[in-house]
């Protein structure tokens, strides 16, 4: 699947988030933001290893739905999901296996 460089609004609806099958990340930031930014990095690197998994990076902020709908407080924050349902989440990784070890489940 290909990367999303920056940040996007509104590029999943809710609705899509929990029809989704099969393993989806979200990954809450913006594109300004200092630890979205030092964070990204990472992210990517430990993405690598999961060519196939689907990634929507979601740009969060007061009256974004979908950041309020996953209690989003501080960004980055990865929300790993399953058939529409959260496994887990890491918020603000500052490492690679911090990431890896979200992703892990998947396989």
């Amino acid at each position: 699947m290909t990367q999303v460089k920056d940040y996007q609004q509104d590029s999943i609806s809710p609705e899509q988030v929990i029809a989704s099958k099969g393993f989806l990340l979200l990954d809450f930031g913006t594109n300004w933001c200092g630890h979205c930014i030092g964070a990204q990095p990472h992210i990517q690197s430990a993405l690598a290893a999961y060519p196939n998994l689907q990634h929507s990076k979601e740009e969060d902020g007061p009256g974004r739905r979908l950041g309020r709908i996953f209690r989003v407080k501080l960004w980055p924050t990865l929300v790993l999901l399953k058939d529409g349902k959260e496994m887990d989440r890491v918020v603000r990784p500052t490492s690679e296996k911090a990431v890896a070890e979200l992703l892990a489940t998947t396989k």
